[in-house]
């Protein structure tokens, strides 16, 4: 069952028997300023712990109440089963993308990582 589905009171009771490594994992995702993301493996390096597979399984299980469109994948593919719901945020949010080639499976864009990603160096005020 993901947190996403989960009522606001049994929520935060699940919220408190977190893993110290996924509640310090969803804080960083917490940072990453609206039309910016960070891959796994950059919020595992972020934290100094873990890797791109142990910030990916967190994301799977607890990232419903954090912005999750913004931890991804390193080659910018959408996030297989949610892209169109991550479509709708990024494109909301300015976050920059590659439009598809006509021989894309699904004509979905990337994430044009090169000018999306955030180092983590500025840090924002009202960042959800």
């Amino acid at each position: 069952m993901s947190e996403e589905s989960l009522s606001p009171d049994a929520r935060a009771e699940h919220a408190e028997a977190l893993p110290d490594y996924a509640e310090r994992v969803l804080e960083v995702a917490e940072l990453i300023p609206p039309g910016r993301v960070m891959t796994y493996g950059d919020v595992a390096e972020w934290l100094e712990e873990g890797g791109p597979r142990q910030v990916g399984r967190v994301m799977a299980l607890y990232g419903g109440a954090v912005p999750w469109w913004r931890v991804v994948r390193a080659d910018g593919v959408l996030l297989p089963g949610h892209e169109l719901r991550a479509l709708d945020r990024y494109r909301a949010e300015g976050t920059p993308l590659r439009e598809a080639s006509r021989a894309t499976e699904g004509h979905l864009p990337r994430l044009d990582m090169r000018r999306a990603r955030w180092d983590g160096g500025e840090r924002t005020e009202g960042h959800t």
